[in-house]
């Protein structure tokens, strides 16, 4: 049986394949760069490539807090210090 990676929701396999899915997504968009095929149709794959790496941030951060938040994970246990470093961490995911 496949174990959870530290502080993740996912096991390290099913993040290690989204992550590849997502790596042939990319070289898909350089491949349609170079055959020079329609912006739109390259802006959409850009935009599905960010989805899916917001996907794989969103369940590393609920992964995050619900275990390394959570006293488990070797994170910070005053309160204040959680959300400090949950909230910078949210803050770096939007600051695009």
């Amino acid at each position: 049986m496949a174990q959870t990676v530290r502080g993740y929701t996912a096991t390290k396999g099913q993040l290690i394949d989204r992550l590849a899915r997502i790596e042939g997504q990319v070289r898909g968009i350089a491949k349609m760069v170079d055959e020079d095929r329609y912006c739109i149709d390259v802006l959409t794959q850009i935009n599905a490539v960010r989805a899916a790496l917001d996907k794989v941030a969103l369940g590393l951060l609920d992964g995050h807090a619900r275990h390394c938040l959570a006293g488990e994970g070797g994170g910070p246990t005053d309160p204040d210090e959680q959300v400090k470093e949950l909230m910078g961490a949210v803050g770096r995911m939007i600051s695009r």
